[in-house]
């Protein structure tokens, strides 16, 4: 029975890639979303970087952004810049309903994380509010998660934070401190236990300012975790 599902599922996938052929975000070539050629000119985001934040920083130490600043947050890694073919795959799987991309971003998130330590015991997504995640149908965030804990072998909590703050998209923000003003006291932690004790991986598709990380590690810790590290595909640069 399990043999015939899966042969099913099979010829599902090839008459579906026969009459809606799969093509690369980027060039357009037949065969995947994300063909080899481009996957490898995806730009990535190399060190040095600030220890906290993982912006580009000449020192290789803080930016000045992270100097003195009480954050809640214990760092913030992502493999590639948001420009170019990134921005494009990134809009693609958030906006046009392309939920296969995550398989491929969350694998090259996954491939990341194999060749640079990052704390965490638990993956956590970023959760969206009711009303978003109503409106667009699906939670990119939690695609990517899901995607990555298969790979990486690793438990995900997806209805441990939750977004209680309808906020404006932090895009419209203005600047950075409006920003963090913009997703303050946004998010609350199940006071279950579940988190209490542990070390977390929060997973987001996109850093801006560090803000909705902030603001996510800040429920994290209130509910007990020891440490907060989050990892998105791409930031700002």
């Amino acid at each position: 029975m399990v043999a015939f599902v899966v042969v099913a599922k099979q010829i599902a996938r090839v008459g579906v890639d026969f009459f809606f052929p799969r093509r690369c975000i980027a060039c357009g070539k037949i065969g995947d979303f994300l063909c080899r050629a481009c996957c490898q000119k995806l730009p990535r985001l190399l060190p040095p970087l600030c220890q906290k934040c993982g912006r580009a920083e000449s020192t290789g130490t803080l930016c000045s952004n992270c100097w003195g600043w009480q954050s809640y947050i214990d760092g913030i890694r992502s493999p590639f810049r948001f420009e170019g073919v990134v921005r494009e795959a990134v809009h693609a799987l958030k906006y046009r309903n392309q939920r296969v991309l995550s398989q491929y971003l969350a694998g090259l998130m996954a491939d990341y994380l194999c060749h640079n330590h990052i704390p965490g015991e638990v993956l956590v997504p970023v959760p969206l509010h009711r009303r978003r995640l109503r409106e667009r149908g699906y939670n990119q965030s939690s695609l990517l998660a899901r995607e990555l804990a298969n790979i990486v072998r690793l438990p995900i909590l997806e209805n441990v934070l939750c977004r209680v703050k309808d906020s404006l998209p932090q895009v419209k923000a203005a600047s950075v401190d409006a920003r963090h003003q913009n997703v303050k006291g946004a998010f609350i932690c199940q006071s279950d236990g579940r988190i209490k004790g542990k070390s977390v991986l929060v997973i987001d598709d996109v850093c801006t300012s560090g803000a909705t990380l902030e603001a996510c590690a800040a429920a994290l810790k209130i509910a007990g975790a020891t440490s907060v590290w989050g990892l998105t595909f791409a930031r700002e640069v």
